[in-house]
């Protein structure tokens, strides 16, 4: 496996990518998508630094699939997680209304035995 393809064997790839946003070579800036045409990696996407071509390269240089596999793990997991929360959250909700219900037949009863109090005690006084 190749950690660098030459000049007439790497390709720039244009097209914008969120990866890029999140890697920086040594230099501190955004990474270019080539596109490897060694034989040994014919048609395979890697991140390279920017100065590649200026000689002032870092010798930065990630698979681009390697990173997408990375974001795919990171996906699932956040996946599993927000899966997890929102069970979390209807259960909270579940509870919120068996509460309501409870103090809803607690607020009843009260007013019933206010009632019933208010009746006994209006009784108790009138003759």
């Amino acid at each position: 496996m190749a950690s660098h393809s030459s000049n007439s064997r790497a390709s720039h790839c244009s097209h914008p990518s969120s990866e890029r946003n999140t890697l920086l070579c040594k230099h501190g800036i955004k990474p270019v998508l080539r596109v490897s045409r060694t034989k040994e990696n014919p048609g395979r996407r890697f991140w390279d630094c920017a100065n590649y071509q200026v000689k002032e390269g870092c010798n930065f240089f990630v698979w681009a699939d390697s990173v997408y596999e990375e974001e795919d793990a990171k996906k699932v997991k956040l996946r599993k997680k927000v899966g997890s929360l929102k069970l979390k959250v209807k259960e909270a909700e579940m509870k919120m209304k068996a509460a309501a219900v409870v103090g809803i037949i607690e607020c009843m009863l009260l007013l019933i035995l206010w009632l019933h109090n208010s009746a006994s005690s209006h009784s108790m006084l009138c003759p």
